[in-house]
């Protein structure tokens, strides 16, 4: 038998988040985050200054007890001290436990006593919404407070900086990290039942930070300022604190600030050249620039979306309008997240680019599988679905940041088929693996045997000057067995009709996806990471109190 030769690499060098700690100091110790601690004021501190206040935080969480292996949580916004606590908790051979501030009480009553929380780390400004579930957190110590702020009736309150004078200036010895070791956990907020835990690992949010810095990725580089809007309690807020700490890239974070008139002050005073976050922010902040001329967004060179899919209008607007590119990008809780990302060519025909057909389909889709992520389709049969452009099918996907299992659900076998995640969207991937989502597999409308995307026709819809949201479910219908109900708000004071939006649709979509019924409505609720929620409006929709139904003529 032929002996195995190995190669001289230095294979026992741990891929662990503190070689990314270590980075704050060591790649450019002068770049900085900087907080919107007011809708006015603004507050920085360097990535040299902020290791040193991780050094300082990680004696503070020994002092508070913490071992190897328990979870602390955080109850933050997107702010400097969340930030730090992104590093300390972790290098210290613990994991950073981010709770979800938007869940109902009983869910986080649930994730908190599932995770057993040790310490849960929580903004001054969140104290009451804790406060109350704090009687039912058995497993938790201690609440330390981040800010001025009052600790209610918490009980074993500590205050952070408080913590951080008394254990003074100076170094860390930090312990040995296995980079398999958990580093962070995220509960999923999509799911049927209770929430199912994802444990991110050391070795997973490095090669995931690394691919943050890809050409055909977001591109991070030294030469950034991130803009993180998307919120740093959901999926590691999309690499972009890990990312920017290993990239160099200066970091800009909104606290709870996330109205469209602060991110728009925050764009014109920090010039951030990346900005991520959901559609229905991007919306909104457009909306808000072009009702107010003044608004300068011209620093944002690039701009990542995902959540749900984004509007070809709405990348279109933005890049007439105000010459931001918006990329797509896809992945979940369960894939750290990001598993795909589309970056066109700058040019795939002549001409402008506004009125280059080929180089906009291209930035419909959700784009290419980022290196290390593999992905595959699969039909109910359970065949693998060819990349044509056409056929559909379930995404699969597999790859050192996509998670294997949930966290103590060791019997859950419905996600994961052998060592592939099954997504629950469904997409077609053509030639050269572009990605084009159609729906979720529970969203998917199926009238008469075929199937309607509700996605696309929600992208068509808000392609309407007067629509500002739109959301389409499946209506139950004697005949088709399912027909599509378009749920939609209107600009104020437009007075659009069901057929004005019909006729709209006629040349976009095919004829039997053309809707019979639209809900006109003020708002569509969200989930608690912004995604229109279309669990709440089918239930709204059994209980017949989906207000403004209105019939096609």
């Amino acid at each position: 038998m032929t002996k195995q030769l190995d190669g001289l690499m230095q294979n026992d060098f741990q891929l662990s988040v503190h070689h990314i700690r270590r980075a704050l100091r060591a790649n450019r110790p002068e770049a900085t985050v900087a907080t919107l601690v007011q809708p006015d004021v603004v507050e920085r501190t360097t990535f040299a200054q902020t290791a040193d206040r991780v050094d300082r935080l990680a004696r503070v969480l020994g002092r508070l007890g913490i071992e190897q292996g328990d979870r602390v949580g955080t109850f933050a916004w997107n702010n400097q001290r969340h930030f730090e606590l992104y590093f300390a908790i972790p290098c210290v051979g613990a994991v950073l436990h981010t709770l979800n501030i938007r869940l109902f009480e009983e869910q986080l009553t649930y994730i908190v006593g599932h995770a057993e929380d040790k310490v849960i780390f929580v903004d001054d400004s969140l104290v009451p919404a804790l406060e109350k579930l704090a009687p039912s957190l058995g497993t938790v110590r201690n609440y330390v407070v981040m800010g001025d702020g009052e600790a209610g009736s918490l009980p074993n309150a500590l205050r952070y900086e408080e913590l951080m004078e008394e254990v003074g200036e100076g170094g860390f010895d930090y312990p040995e990290i296995d980079e398999r070791q958990a580093a962070a956990l995220c509960y999923t907020s999509g799911t049927t039942g209770n929430p199912k835990g994802v444990l991110y690992s050391h070795r997973s949010i490095s090669l995931h930070s690394t691919a943050t810095m890809f050409r055909d990725g977001l591109g991070l580089s030294r030469g950034d300022k991130v803009l993180a809007v998307v919120p740093m309690f959901h999926a590691n807020a999309w690499g972009l604190p890990h990312g920017a700490a290993l990239a160099g890239a200066d970091l800009v974070l909104p606290d709870r600030h996330l109205g469209a008139a602060p991110l728009a002050g925050l764009i014109g005073s920090e010039g951030p050249t990346l900005m991520g976050c959901v559609p229905t922010i991007f919306s909104d902040l457009l909306r808000f620039a072009d009702e107010h001329p003044s608004v300068d967004l011209s620093s944002l060179t690039n701009a990542t979306c995902g959540g749900s899919a984004v509007p070809r209008q709405l990348m279109k607007e933005y890049e007439e309008r105000h010459r931001v590119n918006i990329f797509q990008a896809w992945g979940m809780t369960e894939t750290s997240p990001v598993a795909t990302f589309c970056r066109p060519l700058e040019r795939t025909a002549e001409g402008p680019r506004e009125h280059d057909d080929a180089y906009w389909d291209e930035r419909a889709k959700q784009g290419r599988p980022l290196p290390w992520v593999e992905l595959r389709l699969i039909d109910d049969d359970g065949r693998e679905v060819p990349w044509d452009g056409e056929s559909t099918g379930e995404i699969q996907v597999r790859g050192p940041w996509i998670a294997k299992r949930y966290f103590r659900e060791e019997g859950d076998t419905e996600k994961f088929d052998g060592e592939w995640l099954r997504t629950g969207d469904i997409a077609a991937v053509d030639e050269h693996a572009n990605v084009q989502i159609s729906d979720r597999a529970k969203d998917v409308i199926k009238s008469g045997g075929e199937w309607i995307s509700s996605v696309e026709l929600e992208n068509e819809l808000m392609a309407h000057p007067d629509v500002v949201e739109a959301a389409v479910i499946a209506k139950p219908d004697e005949r088709w067995a399912e027909r599509p109900l378009c749920c939609v708000v209107l600009r104020e004071s437009c007075d659009t009709s069901a057929d004005d939006l019909v006729e709209h649709l006629r040349p976009r979509v095919a004829k039997w996806w053309l809707p019979d019924e639209f809900a006109f409505v003020e708002e569509i609720p969200k989930t608690s990471v912004g995604k229109f929620d279309k669990k709440v409006l089918r239930s709204r929709l059994a209980e017949g109190a989906l207000e403004g139904r209105v019939l096609v003529s």
